[in-house]
């Protein structure tokens, strides 16, 4: 056992950069496409995420955060609970017992699921099958038991592999990605919040006409609807916010104007390499198996993180965070680290309300405010779970929590049903089970009217 989790945790130490074309290229020889071509669509893809990760990191995480640090500087915040950001959350999981054994768990989960048809994805994006080691992990703590956490992070998986299949033609359709699902811890814990509330919306006369499309503003405003100067318009407000000098403001107003053009370029290299592999995937599938669907490749949200609509709402949201959690009685957590992460919320929310920018900022109000509740609920044992695993404690903080995934409302149901223990473990699996088999049944249904075409 030892030898598989050091493997494994090699495996993890590459980096999806690396790992990715080796996966993508063994997978295409697999389906049959020549290994050159393999490599390449391999290759393309690894060299798309360094992009993706140089924009993210360069120009959001080196630009935006200390933007907001500043602000909270100036107002004078002070809440208890500190934001430590995905990499600690990542980190802390991982450490955990549960973390040790979620990839061989997930791969097994995985190919479980597909063999029984429960599933039309493989997830190839093993490095965040930490967020469902997460929430194995506060289980396991709240419960005093391994055996329940384990359960629990497989329990987690099942679910967002589910709604990970059924919104891929979502994706496919309004981001872009072509056989790709996006079986994502944090960014498809939010479809069915957002479905709820669209349709909600819809019944809402006169707020159900109003329709913030990219498109439209672009037509509209012409030039100054365009992508590359609303992202430098909102940088400036937010400079300006946090009481930044001219020069200051101008350079991030033209980083975030930057993000909004770069980070879908960077998406569309990954596409390049991903459509030669999927179309291979869907014949091989169709060929060999009469009973699937269509098959998917489980990507990270952060393929899809370029949408303009997507983009446009999470910068009005970063300053807009700030304010929420000054205001909302209960809520003790102070954002910071995690606020570069927003846009990650909003993935499936826009293709979820068609790309309607007001609808996706009204969920977004919503999924943040009660986020925050969720994040200050969990603080503790997230506090507990750093303390295992050897977390260094930022100064001065007695309790820390975060947005991904500490205000991730799945997990806080998950983890909060096992306040009743076992019953708890009981009514999360039957959930999960109902999800797979109603899954099949829907797979099923999809390949007779594939095969009948």
């Amino acid at each position: 056992m030892d030898t598989v989790i050091s493997f494994f945790q090699f495996v993890q130490g590459l980096g999806v950069a690396v790992f990715m074309p080796i996966v993508l290229t063994v997978l295409g020889c697999i389906l049959g496409a020549s290994f050159g071509k393999s490599l390449r669509a391999g290759l393309t893809v690894g060299i798309g995420f360094i992009g993706l990760n140089l924009v993210i990191n360069s120009l959001l995480g080196v630009n935006l955060a200390p933007a907001v640090q500043q602000m909270v500087e100036r107002f004078g915040l002070r809440l208890s609970v500190i934001d430590v950001g995905w990499p600690a959350s990542a980190a802390i999981a991982m450490a955990s017992t549960v973390g040790l054994t979620i990839i061989p768990v997930g791969l097994l989960v995985n190919i479980v699921m597909l063999l029984t048809n429960t599933t039309q994805t493989v997830n190839v994006d093993i490095w965040d099958y930490w967020h469902f080691a997460f929430t194995g992990a506060l289980v396991a703590i709240l419960t005093d038991s391994i055996l329940l956490g384990i359960i629990t992070a497989v329990i987690n998986m099942v679910i967002i592999m589910v709604l990970g299949d059924y919104t891929a033609p979502k994706v496919e359709e309004s981001l872009g990605l072509p056989g790709v699902s996006l079986p994502h811890g944090f960014t498809t814990a939010y479809a069915p919040i957002a479905m709820l509330f669209n349709k909600i919306i819809d019944m809402i006369p006169g707020i159900n006409k109003i329709d913030i499309n990219m498109d439209n503003v672009q037509k509209r405003f012409g030039v100054f609807g365009e992508p590359i100067l609303v992202g430098t318009v909102l940088g400036f407000i937010i400079g300006i916010f946090a009481g930044y000098g001219v020069t200051e403001v101008l350079t991030l107003g033209v980083s975030l104007g930057a993000v909004l053009v770069l980070i879908p370029k960077m998406a569309a290299l990954l596409m390049e390499g991903l459509i030669p592999i999927s179309d291979m995937a869907s014949e091989f599938i169709q060929n060999k198996f009469k009973n699937r669907g269509k098959i998917y490749i489980g990507l990270d949200s952060a393929v899809g993180v370029g949408h303009p609509i997507t983009l446009a709402i999470s910068f009005i949201l970063v300053p807009l965070t700030i304010f929420l959690a000054i205001i909302i009685p209960g809520n003790e957590v102070l954002p910071f680290a995690d606020l570069a992460v927003i846009p990650w919320m909003f993935v499936l929310i826009t293709p979820i309300v068609k790309e309607n920018g007001f609808r996706g900022i009204l969920i977004g109000v919503v999924c943040l405010a009660v986020g925050l509740l969720i994040a200050t609920d969990l603080a503790p044992l997230i506090t507990q779970a750093a303390v295992n695993a050897n977390f260094q404690m930022p100064a001065g903080a007695t309790m820390i929590s975060s947005i991904c995934d500490g205000a991730n409302p799945l997990t806080w149901i998950i983890v909060r049903l096992h306040n009743w223990g076992y019953f708890g473990t009981v009514i999360a699996g039957a959930v999960a089970i109902a999800m797979a088999v109603w899954n099949r049944m829907r797979i099923k249904k999809e390949a007779a009217l594939l095969h009948h075409e």
